[in-house]
């Protein structure tokens, strides 16, 4: 019986046999030394023991490579390793890379705006449709404002920031190449998505900075927030000017998103995650997985916030006034400029933006000085009156002399800057583990300002004028000054005036004489109000 068997296994071993090899497509087998199909004792075939090694190699070796790649993204400088037991200071450099950071991915937005009529020459397109490159950007930044900033509260923001830049980036290229419009507006779409990473910097500062140098610390991220926007418009037009290609402005805007891809890498420092247990997230990267129930939780959490805290629906609603006002001011002003009895050029227009550099690069000063000293609400109070003021006369005096949409460009811009500075500083110490979604709602409704402001602008400019439109903003300032009156600043409730009259900021550090015993007060402060040591005191 054996020999029978031996001889069967011979004659068996004499016939070519098919052999497995991983990757073939053709479906035919292909001869390999050292392999083969064996059977068991049933009879069933089943690869020899090489090739399951052979296969098991392959997807190691592809798994190393991930690895690695994933090796290289979670290595981080030594500036920028957490270590909970002597946290990263949050230094004047580190808050104006934030800056640096904020002004030149806005920008994203807005190199569009002033070459519009070039990009309708290239693509052969009328100028309609070649204003659907701006207004799907900004649907876009809507967008990734609704959907990607919640985000922020779950995952940890150097990986995510990182990515965000990276990903934006990387698409860019397509904007620098294509030939192809429906393409270029899609992209257009989603880079105007992922260009959010100022409002996912800007909670960040309201993390890291004590409160008492919380407003003059956002006022350097707000001041390159502001400042993107102009430099972003006024690189454009130079470059469209003086150069042959309008695109030169988009490669511009590849290599300083690259730049700020490095100088993040290098410099900021990996915070852990606020809420770690929201979504099964990996402190080491973006790479976990967040679940739909938390995510859709997260975004309930949104309007969760507006109903349920009356000082963040207090400053949702005097943005959503101020930005209307400030949109409807310069969708307006070329119609105005562009008239009788001035008929200035498009040049000239064009210089009224550089107006406002002054008050947006003095934000960080006056906020120390002021800002910082006081509550939150006197320091809109303040903000409104200077803007009413300069509406008042801009409205009545703008239609006859210069001065007056000069004057109100300089107040409009100062009174925003107070505000909106001073709103921030209140409402990132609602909730400090849901500052992202906090922002979040303050942003949603200063955009639908926006909108509305441009909307009812034109309208009204139509229908009177200078004086129409102009009025209108007037009973919006108006009406933004009701809403603060309505609530102290020391006020629990929806409305009323509890808790005293006194101006000066309650959690302002007491001064010492020593210098060690200030600066410890100051920690304890940071980690008593944020609830975990995520930095120290700025110096």
């Amino acid at each position: 019986m054996s020999n029978e068997k031996t001889q069967q296994s011979h004659a068996t071993s004499d016939e070519p046999q098919p052999e497995l090899s991983p990757g073939f497509d053709d479906g035919k087998a292909t001869p390999r030394s050292g392999g083969g199909i064996t059977q068991d004792s049933e009879g069933e075939t089943k690869p020899n023991q090489d090739d399951i090694d052979h296969c098991e190699t392959a997807g190691a070796s592809k798994t190393g490579k991930w690895t690695t790649v994933r090796r290289l993204w979670n290595w981080k400088p030594k500036p920028a390793r957490y270590d909970p037991e002597n946290p990263p200071k949050f230094t004047i450099w580190l808050n104006l890379l934030f800056g640096f950071a904020s002004c030149f991915t806005v920008s994203n937005l807005y190199y569009n705006q002033a070459i519009l009529n070039r990009i309708a020459d290239t693509f052969d397109t009328t100028f309609e449709k070649a204003s659907s490159v701006a207004t799907l950007m900004q649907a876009g930044y809507a967008s990734g404002l609704l959907l990607i900033c919640p985000l922020g509260d779950i995952l940890p923001r150097r990986p995510f920031i990182l990515a965000l830049v990276a990903f934006t980036a990387t698409l860019w290229l397509t904007l620098c190449l294509t030939t192809s419009l429906p393409l270029f507006t899609t992209i257009s779409f989603l880079t105007g998505a992922t260009t959010v990473t100022p409002q996912l910097l800007l909670p960040l500062v309201g993390d890291l900075a004590p409160p008492h140098r919380r407003a003059s610390a956002l006022a350097i991220v707000v001041s390159g927030l502001s400042l993107g926007l102009l430099v972003a418009r006024l690189l454009s037009g130079v470059l469209a000017a003086h150069t042959a290609d309008w695109r030169n402005i988009y490669w511009f805007g590849l290599g300083v998103q690259w730049l700020v891809v490095a100088l993040l890498y290098v410099w900021m420092p990996d915070y852990p995650s606020k809420n770690p247990l929201l979504g099964s997230t990996s402190n080491n990267g973006v790479g976990g997985m967040i679940g739909w129930r938390a995510y859709v939780g997260l975004l309930a959490g949104i309007g969760r916030l507006l109903v349920t805290e009356p000082l963040l629906f207090q400053a949702a609603v005097v943005a959503f006034l101020l930005s209307a006002v400030f949109t409807s001011y310069w969708t307006t002003l070329s119609f105005l400029l562009a008239s009788p009895p001035f008929e200035y050029g498009s040049d000239v227009v064009g210089l009224f933006g550089l107006i406002g550099v002054v008050v947006i690069v003095a934000a960080p000063v006056y906020s120390r000085l002021v800002i910082d000293k006081v509550v939150p609400l006197v320091s809109a109070l303040m903000g409104l009156t200077v803007e009413l003021v300069g509406v008042v006369v801009g409205t009545f005096l703008g239609s006859f002399h210069v001065a007056g949409p000069v004057v109100q460009a300089i107040t409009i811009d100062l009174g925003s800057q107070f505000t909106q500075i001073g709103n921030r500083a209140a409402i990132y110490g609602i909730q400090p583990l849901a500052r992202n979604r906090v922002n979040t709602a303050y942003m949603i409704a200063a955009f639908a300002g926006q909108l509305t402001g441009t909307a009812v602008g034109n309208r009204l400019y139509a229908q009177g004028g200078w004086v129409y439109s102009g009025s209108c903003s007037i009973a919006f300032i108006a009406f933004a000054l009701i809403v603060c009156l309505a609530r102290g600043p020391r006020e629990t409730g929806w409305i009323g005036w509890s808790g005293g009259w006194a101006i000066r900021r309650d959690d302002l550090p007491v001064e010492t004489n020593q210098q060690p015993d200030s600066e410890m007060a100051g920690k304890a402060t940071v980690r008593a109000t944020e609830g975990a040591p995520l930095a120290q005191e700025p110096r």
